[in-house]
Order: structure tokens, then sequence, then C-alpha cells
């Protein structure tokens, strides 16, 4: 069995070797410790077994690791194009065995590298079996539940970034995509303080993997909490923002009447 508190010491001990008086170095750390819970949170609502929580807690407090050296490396986290933190943490952790440190299990080391390197991929990669896909769904869960609870209180929190957002408008791509109620693809040039942004960091609830995760949504009422933040200053962006709106709370109802 995992010793998640021994993890969990090992991981700070790790993360102290950065500035964590950077704000964004703290945010990740921070974001990976409440990614851990929600991991645990959605196990133990898909009734995983004491093993597979806590091998889901790993895995949720390890998904960002690779976000400490790409801050190192480009003092920035917007260069994501040259340098994806995901594939970076698997450089992390395999180099030197340093994911021994949390566990020798090679099942268990599989499984949470495989998981790791597909966290922020647009899709997961095929041919996973059943357990790397099990893992590998849930992290992206997990890592969206609290990048949403980011989007009601952390992100756009100055005066000039909440500006920005309202002052913007939607572009016509971010919108089409967005009906159609799929995740809004990236193109590289997007700003997060932007309305467009919003969209996207929205659109990730399209890419939910299980319906506990829809219900967790559902109930922190995320949407609104994030979308009533704002008062947009153009009109046709309010309509459009209501509209899309709609759209979204439908699609959570339905998908969760599902079977």
């Amino acid at each position: 069995m995992i010793d998640i508190e021994n993890c969990k010491n090992e991981f700070l001990k790790y993360t102290k070797g950065f500035n964590l008086q950077n704000e964004g170095i703290k945010r990740k750390q921070l974001h990976s410790l409440r990614v851990m819970e929600e991991s645990k949170k959605v196990a133990e609502a898909l009734k995983l077994s004491k093993e597979d929580e806590k091998l889901a807690e790993l895995i949720g407090l390890l998904h960002d690791i690779g976000r400490f050296e790409q801050y190192n490396r480009g003092n920035t986290y917007l260069n994501e194009m040259l340098l994806d933190h995901a594939n970076l943490g698997v450089e992390v952790l395999v180099k030197d065995d340093y994911i021994k440190k949390y566990t020798n299990n090679e099942n268990y080391i599989s499984i949470i590298l495989t998981a790791i390197k597909n966290h922020n991929k647009f899709k997961i990669e095929e041919d996973l079996n059943e357990e790397e896909l099990l893992f590998a769904k849930l992290i992206r869960d997990a890592d969206k539940l609290d990048i949403l609870y980011e989007g009601t209180q952390i992100y756009w929190n100055t005066q000039r970034e909440k500006e920005s957002v309202e002052n913007s408008k939607i572009s016509v791509k971010i919108e089409q995509q967005f009906k159609a109620e799929r995740p809004v693809k990236k193109y590289g040039n997007e700003r997060n303080d932007t309305v467009d942004g919003l969209l996207i960091l929205l659109s990730y609830i399209y890419d939910i993997n299980f319906k506990e995760t829809l219900r967790i949504i559902n109930k922190e009422d995320y949407v609104n909490k994030i979308l009533n933040r704002f008062e947009f200053k153009d009109d046709k962006t309010k309509e459009q923002i209501e509209n899309l709106r709609k759209i979204l709370l439908r699609y959570i109802k339905l998908s969760l009447r599902k079977s």
C-alpha cells in the first residue's frame, strides 16, 4: 500500500528546492495538493479499492511535478508548445529513479508515468490497457475539477485581468467549438485574460470522463460561479455568454441523466 503521507512529505521536500516565494510556483504546489484531494474524491465516488484510491491520490500529487522544472528553465508557464510539462514531469520522475522515493511497485510506476504523460494532452493516447486508461481518465477529471475551482477565485484576480476579460469579445472559432459541445482546441495564441480564455477553461467540462465528476461540478455550481464574476461590456458578448451558459448547463444536466 502506498504511504500517501510519506509521499506528500517527499513532494513538499522536492518543491522546497524551488522559489516558493514566487506566486506562480507556490500556486502550482497548492494546486498539486488539491488535485491529490480531488483524485481521492473521484476515486471514492467510483468505489475503487483503497489501494487504487491511494494510487489515484499519488498520481494527483505528482501530475504537475514537471511544472516546477518548467518554470526553472523558462521563467514562465507559457512555453507549453516548446516544453510540455507532462512530458517533463515524466522526465523528472524517471531521472535517477526519483519516482522510487514514492513507490517501488513497478506496475504502479508504469501507471503513474502513463497517467501523468496523458493528463494534459488534448486526447488520451490509444492502446492503453484497462488500468492505465482508468487512471489517465481519473487524473484528467481531478485536474479539471481544481482548474474549475481556481476559475472561481484564483484566476483573473487583478482589476486589469478582470477588465481585460470583460472588454474582450468571443472569436468565431471559439464560439463554434463551444456550441458543438466539445473541448475548445487551443491554437497557441489565446490569452488567458480574454473571454476566449475563459471559455477554453469552461469547455474542459466537455472532456469530463466520469458522471461522478460531473456531479461534483454540478453541486459546486462552477459554471455560474465563474461566469457571474464578470460584467461583460459589449451587449453582443453578454448575449453570447448567456447562450453558451445555457448550452453548458444543459449539457451537464443531460449527461447526468444518462444511464
